[in-house]
């Protein structure tokens, strides 16, 4: 009768197992620590402890001679009972409901032109990328001649037998005009980044869509955006903190008018800060306007970024 024997186990030859070495402290790790450092300490520094130092400042009065008052909720309570802030929120909605949609849709626009259509796409790109690194406020002046009465587009307007309009000056038009002037100042980099979503699509899917018969509306509504949107979140995410924090370009053309049709909440926070150095309330303001871009960038993520 044959006997069997039990297999030898090979591990217990050879001594003890090695210990394996944990991702976190190997050599790369340790390096790319010490390249991402000096962001983090300068991300710490300047964006985290400004903000707690703003949450803390809005349960209390700051004085110009350095004294602090802890209020608790005075602040927040004389905040809504206030019908500046009101107007304020109002404005600031409507400016975002008017450029996020302008400037998005500009930029994906852009973006399939210069992935389908033109030729030498990196000199487009890089011409299109120019307001970008354009200043806020040198835009902003620009942006003052083009909607004055004499400017370009009233003179277009006038060409083709349409009244001109006072876009500055009115209270209907100034939130308009300052979107157009966001979507231009901020397409260029939105651009890029749904591009280079674009190009990541593998060209396989396309050639499918065409050979079911899918034209290039179907092809981009039903390949392209699906595909696109990571990018795409991003790219709302990007454009509802830039509304929402709006300042630059809305001091230079309009200071807040006419009649504070477009004071918005970011223009709140410096009037009350700089302009009757009420630090505290003025943080306070800057604390909910946090939490609205906040909710609003949840919000986003619920309905675009989580299929994403």
């Amino acid at each position: 009768m044959a006997t069997v024997t039990a297999p030898v186990d090979q591990r217990s030859t050879v001594g003890p197992p090695r210990r394996r070495r944990s991702r976190l402290t190997s050599p790369g790790a340790l390096i790319a620590y010490v390249f991402i450092l000096p962001y983090v300490a300068f991300f710490l520094l300047f964006r985290i402890l400004p903000t707690l130092y703003g949450i803390v400042l809005s349960f209390g009065d700051y004085g110009l001679s350095g004294t602090f008052e802890l209020l608790g909720l005075d602040n927040y309570q004389r905040l809504f009972a206030d019908p500046l802030f009101w107007n304020a929120l109002k404005v600031t909605g409507l400016y975002a409901a008017i450029a996020i949609p302008v400037s998005v849709t500009v930029s994906l626009a852009m973006a399939q032109l210069c992935n389908r259509v033109l030729r030498g796409m990196s000199i487009y790109r890089s011409i299109f990328f120019l307001p970008v690194v354009t200043s806020p406020v040198l835009s902003g002046l620009i942006f003052i001649w083009i909607f004055s009465a004499d400017g370009p587009i009233n003179s277009l307007l006038g060409t083709v037998g349409l009244s001109p309009g006072s876009w500055l000056q009115s209270s209907g038009l100034v939130l308009p005009a300052l979107a157009l002037v966001s979507a231009w100042m901020n397409f260029g980099y939105n651009m890029l980044i749904l591009l280079a979503g674009m190009l990541a699509i593998p060209q396989e899917y396309y050639e499918a869509a065409q050979l079911d018969g899918a034209g290039p509306w179907r092809r981009f509504r039903s390949v392209t955006l699906p595909l696109l949107k990571p990018a795409l979140f991003f790219v709302l995410v990007l454009e509802t903190v830039k509304s929402f924090q709006a300042f630059d370009t809305i001091y230079v053309m309009t200071g807040g008018g006419p009649v504070r049709a477009s004071y918005t909440l970011t223009f709140m926070v410096y009037d009350q800060g700089f302009g009757y150095f009420d630090f505290g309330y003025a943080s306070a303001v800057g604390v909910v306007l946090l939490l609205i871009t906040l909710v609003f960038s949840l919000i986003q993520r619920r309905l675009v970024g989580r299929s994403a």
